[in-house]
Parts: C-alpha cells; sequence; structure tokens
C-alpha cells in the first residue's frame, strides 16, 4: 500500500497511455474548475479538543435505511475500462469490501447484471444519464430494479459535454482510431497495450444492451452519436418515479435556489457537483456552497458533495460542513488504474484510515460530533 492518493496517481500515471490518463485525470478547458475543487479542501481548518474518551471512534454512516462504514459512495465514472479490465466489478467489489456503495455509471464498460453478480450483497446504485430517446434510460431503471439496484443517480449537468482539451489534443473519441500519435502512446504503455488486446476496449455495453443491440463499434458509434434530452426539467421528476421506486439522488446541483426546487419536487437527495471539473470551467467548487446549501435544504433531504476528495480529512471537512456524505471520483480510479481491484481496495482502506486518525485528533467519536464547532474560525487561518 502506497501512503497517499497521490502516489497512486503517480504510478496511474506511468503506466496508462497518456490518452488514457488525461481523460483520467483532466478537466474542462484550462482546469481552473478542477484546481479550485482541490484548493477549496485546502482553505478549510480543523479546531481539534483534547482529552476525551476516543475509545468508541467510528466513522459509520446511514442514508436510506442502510449503514455504511463511511460516510463515502465510490461515485459514478464512465468508460472505466479503459483504466483496467473488468474496472467496473473491481470497483464494485473494492466498495463492498470497504463497506460502501457503488454507483455504476450509464457510460459504465460492463453490464450491471455482471456488475450486480459479481457483488451479490453489495449496495449499488445507478447513474442515469437521460438521452433524447428516453426508452434508453427507462430500460436501465428497469434492468437495475431487476437487479437490486438501491438507489438512482440522475445526473443534470451535462446537457452538453464540457470542453475539454486534453481530449481534442489527443485525438480521443470512441471507438478509438489509430493515428500515429496513438500507435506510439501504446508502443510507450506495452503493458497496458498487452491488457487490452488481452481483454478487448472498452465498449458503452449498458448502452448498447439498453438500445437491444450488441456491444461493438456499431452501437458504440451510436449510443455516442444520441444527444442528451434537452427538454428534461423538474417536472420530469415525476416521470422517474414511475420507472423507479427507490431513492432519487439528483447529482449536478450548483445553486442554492436549484436545492430548494430538489426539496419542492421531492426527490430524496442531492449531490453538489461541477462534474468533477469537466463541465464549466468556471463553476465554483462544490465545497463553497456546500455551507449555504446544507442551511437551506440539509434538514429536508441528504446532501452529498464530490470533487477534490484526495485525504480521509477532506470527507471529514465535508460532513463538519454539512454534506451526510461524499461521492469519490478520481482517488478509486488511481488506485484501479495503478494496480486493479487491490489498488482500488488499498485506496478505500487508506480513505477510511485517515478518516479516523482525522475524527481522534479532533477529539471526535462519531460523525454526530462534527459540526461548524470543529472548523477553524476564518480568524485562525
Amino acid at each position: 500500500m502506497y501512503p497517499n492518493v497521490a502516489d497512486y496517481r503517480a504510478v496511474a500515471r506511468r503506466r496508462l497511455p497518456r490518452i488514457a490518463f488525461d481523460y483520467l485525470d483532466g478537466g474542462a478547458e484550462d482546469g481552473r474548475a478542477l484546481q479550485r475543487n482541490l484548493d477549496a479542501y485546502g482553505r478549510i481548518l480543523l479546531s481539534p479538543r483534547v482529552l476525551r474518551d476516543l475509545s468508541s471512534c467510528s466513522a459509520q454512516a446511514a442514508w436510506f435505511g442502510r449503514r455504511h462504514a463511511a460516510p463515502m459512495v465510490v461515485g459514478p465514472t464512465g468508460l472505466n475500462g479503459l483504466f483496467w479490465p473488468h474496472a467496473d466489478e473491481a470497483l464494485a467489489g473494492a466498495a463492498a469490501d470497504a463497506g460502501l456503495p457503488f454507483a455504476l455509471s450509464s457510460a459504465s464498460t460492463s453490464l450491471l447484471e455482471d456488475v450486480r453478480a459479481a457483488v451479490p450483497d453489495g449496495d449499488l446504485w445507478l447513474q442515469l444519464y437521460v438521452q433524447s430517446e428516453r426508452r434508453i434510460a427507462e430500460d436501465m431503471m428497469r434492468r437495475a430494479q431487476e437487479a437490486g439496484f438501491s438507489t438512482l443517480l440522475l445526473t443534470v449537468d451535462t446537457p452538453v459535454h464540457g470542453k475539454r482539451d486534453h481530449d481534442m489534443r489527443n485525438g480521443f473519441k470512441l471507438p478509438l482510431r489509430a493515428s500515429p500519435a496513438l500507435l506510439w502512446d501504446l508502443v510507450c504503455n506495452p503493458h497496458w497495450s498487452l491488457q487490452m488486446a488481452r481483454h478487448g476496449g472498452p465498449q458503452l455495453r449498458n448502452i448498447a444492451r439498453s438500445l437491444g443491440e450488441a456491444p461493438n463499434l456499431e452501437s458504440q458509434a451510436a449510443a455516442l452519436s444520441r444527444q442528451m434530452d434537452l427538454t428534461l426539467n423538474w417536472s420530469d421528476m415525476a416521470w422517474l418515479r414511475r420507472h423507479w421506486r427507490g431513492p432519487v439522488i439528483v447529482k449536478g446541483i450548483q445553486a442554492v435556489d436549484d436545492a430548494r426546487l430538489a426539496v419542492e419536487h421531492g426527490v430524496d437527495g442531492i449531490v453538489l457537483s461541477n462534474h468533477g471539473g469537466r463541465q464549466l470551467e468556471s463553476a465554483c467548487a462544490p465545497l463553497d456552497i456546500l455551507p449555504a446549501v446544507a442551511d437551506a435544504v440539509g434538514h429536508q433531504l441528504k446532501v452529498f458533495v464530490d470533487g477534490g476528495v484526495r485525504r480521509g480529512a477532506d470527507v471529514v471537512k465535508a460532513v463538519a460542513l454539512g454534506a451526510c456524505g461524499v461521492l469519490l471520483g478520481r482517488a478509486p480510479l488511481y488506485g484501479l488504474a495503478a494496480r486493479g481491484g487491490p489498488g482500488a481496495r488499498e485506496v478505500l482502506a487508506l480513505l477510511t484510515d485517515e478518516m479516523l486518525i482525522t475524527l481522534r485528533l479532533l477529539g471526535c467519536n462519531s460523525l454526530d460530533d462534527l459540526g461548524v464547532h470543529t472548523i477553524a474560525p476564518l480568524s485562525a487561518r
């Protein structure tokens, strides 16, 4: 096990070809939103208390009638097969072993049925994109419910794709097309290239299945060519409820007024998110709007946050500022890209251990002990 998430990132960078690492690591345009996500946690300082009995310290959290080992969810990330074969099964297994939920992306490279088979008892969430052909989303929800997925995570911050300069420079477009630059990239990363040759390149299997097509280059290109449903709006929560029986969380909230609208339309939770800094380059860091959102609606629905979590202390800071939990994106992917399933498990264990260290050093026995009183005042920073 490496000492921190940054070390797993460094190993992943050495192992992956540039086209894959940049897709994993990069943000929109000049990367300022991504950097703001990281910087936001560094600005928050904590105010520890001492001489307290910490013998029963626990990081456990509970949402929607389920108890978890820590207030973390392995969040939805697409095209994970670009980093490791059977990546979604590996991530789901790592999450289950850590006692955490796993959210499977609509753009996953494994079938949701295969992910369920890999973790029969894991808490699985479905992340949903709504494309212009809503039958795709409807079929995916049907399949997920039949497979025992517990929670729906509707992503709403991608009516169009953000401008990602790194992908344009690298010629990243699925299906991957041969070019001199790509071939050189593959030659320079033989281990990754041999893995892909042995197991096959990433395919958007879930979307293809819900389209009723075999996962191949043609269906993949067809799936990617379908636009997001630009008519999707708050009134469509009623449509979702007709197709989904469990909790519904809206991911991509970036304003207090939208958080209030989520309450009005009866959703069960929200995720404050700027899509990991990959969409609107000028978006603020989700952590920066968390206190205002938690104050406005935190007593009426579950408020999660994502973007920039690289340490267990970051999770503690988010909970202290009003979040019920965080979604992890790049951090477990760095572990996966570095060492496969074992690497993802190590990252989750690392973050959980750092959380417990931080809680004890703060003088807290549980998440209930956290709050604004554990945040150092501005005058002390």
